[in-house]
């Protein structure tokens, strides 16, 4: 790849939970298990679902990305937040300070969320060594253009680099996204300063 050129990845709606709720939802002490490792180093695709509802409507069987989190999120695109009808602030991972709300249900239990539903923050995973040898810096917001074959190529904006030794190269962006430009699924997108 060229050094403006990222991996693209398309992120579907999913939950990422603390000890507690996993607790309430599963039962006390209850383990996920590995479904399938994803991209980023030590992520992983869960084999357990649970039940997302809102005020209008539901998604029954919302995938679970682990290792465990401090605090719960649920990460839907804007269309999922309208279609259910839950507040969902675009946010950085982690960002979850009054943001949405909506009632979670497990095999064992339920629970209300009162802040914790967000739609992700477009971004760029680098480590150190890509953010070097791409010009980057943790923190900055470039735009990526999405090239397509079908005459819907896009140029998103806003979208943060984040970088830490730990993650793996790669682009972020929800089903939103990745419709509007009509988008393969692992594209490579070209970085724009």
């Amino acid at each position: 790849m060229e050094n403006n050129e990222v991996l693209v990845e398309i992120s579907a709606r999913h939950a990422h939970l603390c000890r507690e709720h996993l607790d309430v939802l599963f039962g006390e002490g209850y383990e996920l298990t590995v479904k399938k490792e994803l991209s980023q180093p030590g992520q992983y695709a869960c084999n357990e679902r649970i039940r997302v509802i809102g005020e209008k409507g539901e998604f029954p069987a919302v995938s679970i990305l682990g290792p465990l989190r401090n605090a719960t999120q649920i990460e839907i695109s804007l269309t999922d937040a309208r279609s259910i009808g839950v507040k969902a602030p675009v946010r950085e991972s982690g960002d979850v300070a009054g943001s949405g709300a909506c009632k979670l249900v497990g095999p064992a239990g339920e629970l209300e969320i009162s802040e914790g539903v967000i739609a992700a923050k477009r971004h760029i995973h680098a480590t150190t060594a890509d953010a070097e040898r791409m010009g980057l810096e943790n923190g900055e917001i470039v735009q990526v253009e999405i090239p397509t074959s079908n005459d819907r190529s896009l140029i998103l904006g806003d979208v943060v680099v984040r970088v830490s030794d730990s993650y793996a190269l790669a682009m972020h962006i929800d089903t939103d996204e990745a419709n509007a430009a009509g988008m393969a699924p692992n594209s490579i997108g070209k970085i724009i300063k």
